[in-house]
C-alpha cells in the first residue's frame, strides 16, 4: 500500500513536469498521415499532407493542468517507527485541509499564469475554452493551402493541406500564423547549383530535433503503466490519446537524386523517380534527401 501510494504521487509529479515543459513549447506533432512532395526539373513543386496533426496545448492534458480547482484529497499518514501507512487522525486530516485551503490563492494564480502562457503560444486562443479547437481550425482554414481542417477533439485535427508553386525560397510545413512550431514536419531548403535538401524531422520518433520534447514524451509513455489508480484515469486517458506516429512520406522527382536515406532507394515511375519512407514509432532516422534540379 505504501509503495503504491508513493508511485501514484511520483507519477502525478512527473506528469505535471512533462506538461509544463511541453506546453511552453506548444508541441505540435503528426499522427496518422500521408504526405507527398513533387520536385520538378523546372523548379516547380507541389506538396500535400493529409491526416492528423496533434496540438498538445489543446489536449486533455492542457485541460487537466488548467481546469477548475481540484477537490481536497487527503495525503497518507504513516507510523513514525515502522513507516507503514495508517489511518489519519481527525486532527491530522484537519491540518491537511487547512494547509490545502491556505494554498488556494497560490494554486489559482499559478493556473491563471499557465493558461495565459498557453493562450499566448496559441495566438491568443485560450486552450481551456471548449471552443478553442474549432477556433484554431477556423484560423488555419484562412491560410493558403489548408483546404480542410476538422477538429476531432483532444488536440487532434484531421487536415487536408495542398500547395504548389515555384521554388523561389525555402519551404517549411506547417507554418501557423502567430504560433511557433518547434519541429517542422517537412523542410525544403534551396542550395546553390539548383540543389534542394529535403528534411522531415518530425517524421521520426527519436529524431524530432527537440531532445527535451522527445525525452518528455518517453517519460509520459512510461507513465501509462504507472497511472492505474481510479483517481488517475483522466491522466491515463490523456496519455493514451496522443496519436500514434504512422504514415508514408514520398518524394517524386524527375531531377537527379544525389543522396537519400530510404531503405530501398528510388523506384522508377511515370513522373520520374520516387522515394518512399514508411514512418512509424520505430523510425529512428528522419527522412532526408538531396536532389539536383535544372537542366
Amino acid at each position: 500500500m505504501f509503495e503504491a501510494n508513493i508511485r501514484k504521487r511520483l507519477s502525478a509529479t512527473m506528469l505535471v513536469a512533462a506538461l509544463s515543459v511541453l506546453l511552453t513549447g506548444c508541441f505540435v506533432t503528426p499522427g496518422k498521415f500521408d504526405s507527398t512532395l513533387v520536385l520538378n526539373k523546372d523548379e516547380s513543386f507541389s506538396f500535400t499532407y493529409t491526416g492528423e496533426i496533434f496540438f498538445l496545448g489543446l489536449s486533455q492534458m492542457a485541460l487537466m493542468g488548467n481546469g477548475g480547482e481540484a477537490e481536497f484529497s487527503a495525503g497518507g499518514c504513516y507510523d513514525e517507527e515502522t513507516y507503514e501507512e495508517r489511518e489519519c487522525t481527525a486532527e491530522e486530516l484537519a491540518k491537511q485541509r487547512a494547509e490545502w485551503e491556505a494554498d488556494a490563492e497560490d494554486r489559482k494564480a499559478e493556473q491563471l499564469k499557465k493558461t495565459k502562457e498557453m493562450a499566448a503560444m496559441l495566438g491568443g486562443i485560450d486552450p481551456t475554452d471548449p471552443e478553442a479547437g474549432r477556433q484554431l481550425a477556423t484560423k488555419l482554414e484562412r491560410q493558403l493551402g489548408w483546404n480542410k481542417v476538422e477538429y476531432l477533439g483532444d488536440g487532434v485535427f484531421n487536415v487536408d493541406f495542398a500547395i504548389s508553386g515555384m521554388l523561389s525560397h525555402d519551404i517549411s510545413f506547417p507554418v501557423i500564423e502567430n504560433l511557433p512550431v518547434p519541429t517542422p514536419f517537412v523542410q525544403v531548403v534551396l542550395r546553390k547549383g539548383s540543389q534542394v535538401r529535403v528534411n522531415a524531422p518530425a517524421f521520426a520518433a527519436s529524431d524530432t530535433g527537440n531532445p527535451m520534447a522527445t525525452g518528455m514524451l518517453g517519460m509520459m509513455a512510461g507513465l501509462g503503466g504507472a497511472l492505474t489508480e481510479k483517481d488517475d484515469e483522466s491522466a491515463e486517458e490523456a496519455i493514451n490519446g496522443i496519436p500514434v506516429l504512422e504514415g508514408t512520406f514520398s518524394i517524386v522527382t524527375d531531377g537527379q537524386i544525389l543522396a537519400n536515406n530510404t531503405d530501398e532507394g528510388p523506384s522508377e515511375s511515370a513522373e520520374g523517380q520516387t522515394l518512399i519512407w514508411q514512418v512509424s514509432p520505430m523510425t529512428k532516422a528522419a527522412p532526408t534527401a538531396l536532389i539536383k534540379l535544372g537542366s
